[in-house]
């Protein structure tokens, strides 16, 4: 009868200490943060994410009352997967990489599991992504690129940041709903794959979009590989008004490891909503041109959710899932 007893207390209690934020007391939950936090992101420093990630961070350190630590690891795989085995009691937070959440999952076996390894808190932006060409280029639409794909099986030649980028999948899913053959050339990022353009060794390129050399009329941009139109250019079509429903989930956010104690991301996430109203962060926002877009926590899990199982098939008709 004891024996009886004693696994139904064990069969009841420990579902209750493996619920999140259980391993801690509420004195440390209501005295967080007692000490620094690390903020993980992939970008070097100097980039675009890196410089808005910092901006942010001071701005919500002045709100937790601690120093929040930039740390970069370059690779999308490698800081997410820092942030998702971090220890989860709200000291390694970080900007997890679009790549290493949507894509890399899908093709490789990796450490870590967006869905079931990270916890979201919070959204504040996005990047965006087009389809450029040289600005002597024969293409003047998108369509133009389609037709002499079609006119040119395999001849056209496009150039994308890394295998099983959003540039790639994109192209390939729009590839294979016109039912063309398009060549693809990855590079190891945008610089190297916008020399390659500039160069005449591809015919058109997908990444993130350089102002400069819009600016500079040295490219044009065709169509943005986006959810919503851009600001400053208002009349490039993004996918879907050109027929392709492919979603584009280049998040800037705020995540942690899976198990942070509620009321810890809770702080975390309402200092960060706060810290993205600031005037010094929306500067820079509008300074390196990322659109400023806010989801809380749920709402941002649900889009993860949602868009991870999207690229999950995606990849799958590509034939390249692992």
């Amino acid at each position: 009868m004891r024996l009886r007893s004693l696994n139904l207390f064990f069969l009841c209690i420990v579902p209750i200490l493996l619920l999140p934020g259980l391993g801690y007391s509420q004195e440390e939950i209501t005295k967080y943060p007692s000490r620094p936090i690390t903020f993980i992101m992939s970008p070097p420093p100097g980039a675009g994410v890196d410089l808005v990630c910092r901006v942010l961070i001071r701005e919500a350190e002045k709100i937790l009352g601690q120093p929040i630590i930039p740390v970069n690891k370059p690779g999308g795989f490698v800081s997410t997967a820092a942030i998702a085995s971090s220890k989860p009691d709200g000291y390694t937070i970080g900007c997890a990489g679009h790549s290493g959440v949507f894509t890399a999952p899908h093709i490789n076996k990796l450490p870590f599991h967006p869905l079931k390894d990270l916890r979201w808190l919070m959204q504040f932006g996005y990047m965006n992504l087009g389809v450029n060409v040289k600005s002597d280029s024969q293409f003047e639409k998108f369509k133009d690129i389609i037709d002499y794909a079609r006119q040119n099986p395999n001849k056209l030649i496009h150039g994308c940041q890394n295998f099983g980028s959003f540039g790639h999948v994109a192209i390939e899913q729009i590839a294979r709903k016109e039912g063309v053959k398009i060549t693809h050339m990855p590079f190891k990022g945008g610089p190297d794959t916008e020399k390659a353009l500039l160069g005449g060794h591809i015919h058109i390129m997908t990444g993130d979009v350089n102002y400069s050399l819009l600016e500079a009329n040295m490219i044009r941009l065709l169509a943005l590989i986006a959810e919503n139109h851009s600001i400053e250019y208002p009349q490039t079509p993004i996918l879907k008004d050109l027929g392709y429903d492919i979603p584009s989930p280049t998040i800037l956010n705020v995540s942690g490891p899976k198990g942070i104690p509620d009321g810890i991301a809770k702080q975390l996430e309402e200092a960060f909503t706060h810290a993205m109203k600031e005037p010094t962060f929306i500067k820079v926002m509008k300074t390196v041109r990322f659109p400023i877009a806010y989801r809380n926590s749920k709402e941002l899990n649900d889009y993860v959710i949602r868009n991870f199982e999207a690229y999950g098939k995606f990849i799958k008709e590509m034939g390249v899932a692992k």
